[in-house]
């Protein structure tokens, strides 16, 4: 029978796999922690272009790895699309979670069908009931989730180690892509033919939902078209909390 460690012996742990698997490849990430935790560690693809990336090494280690992802209800076709290529592909069940439907029509006979872009507040909660939620319902039973997370991707993503300890979920979160640039991802989609979203092509680096993601200009950061309205520092939807470092985000 596996022992149940305390949280502070993970954290100690976790400590000790930061300074292990910091240069280490996403391959040697994922069959560590995939043999570690067996059944006990998901993977959330949201189908961008580093959760691709990660779809493709784990159908290369074990087809028994489990991938979900999150269909909020407003997402765009094109994402719809690259779902059913890379099931056709790969040959892999991708699991696909809903909110709750009682959830949603609440909120919007409340609030509004667009009610995201009144305040940060609204936005927050929208996302919370179309994403968090039906997160933590494919997270029960985990001790771990593998994200396509990386630094580069957004001021609120700096601090990203290869494994860390999810407060807000109290598992263990892995990253193996926490330190590649985004060429890296692309030169590799490219080099293995990994299906991914047309919109990438079409100016879109980081995509949501329809009605919250908007293609971003030359030199924008990757993540300036997600929830534009809003200031850099809020643009998380709940899912990856911020960390703060020497007071700033």
């Amino acid at each position: 029978m596996r022992k149940t460690m305390k949280k502070e012996e993970i954290k100690k742990q976790i400590e000790a796999w930061v300074r292990e698997f910091k240069k280490a490849s996403p391959e040697t990430i994922l069959n560590f922690f995939l043999d570690h935790y067996g059944k006990e560690i998901a993977f959330a693809s949201s189908l961008g272009a580093e959760d691709q990336v990660i779809t493709h090494m784990l159908a290369a280690i074990s087809r028994d790895a489990r991938i979900f992802t999150l269909d909020t209800g407003r997402l765009f076709p094109e994402t719809c699309e690259v779902l059913e290529k890379t099931r056709k592909k790969y040959g892999l069940e991708i699991e696909v979670y809903f909110p709750d439907y009682r959830e949603v029509e609440k909120m919007v006979r409340e609030r509004g069908i667009n009610l995201f872009y009144r305040s940060v507040e609204n936005r927050k909660l929208c996302c919370h009931i179309r994403k968090t939620l039906p997160l933590l319902r494919a997270l029960e039973g985990c001790r771990a989730w593998i994200t396509g997370l990386r630094r580069e991707q957004a001021v609120t993503r700096i601090s990203v180690m290869p494994v860390e300890w999810d407060e807000k979920h109290e598992i263990v979160k892995v990253n193996p892509l926490f330190g590649w640039s985004e060429k890296q991802v692309w030169d590799y989609i490219r080099e293995h033919d990994i299906p991914y979203n047309a919109l990438h092509d079409r100016g879109f680096p980081s995509i949501g939902c329809q009605p919250c993601t908007r293609a971003v200009q030359p030199g924008e950061d990757v993540r300036a078209g997600r929830w534009w309205w809003e200031q850099p520092e809020n643009r998380e939807c709940g899912l990856h909390p911020g960390k703060k470092e020497n007071g700033k985000i």
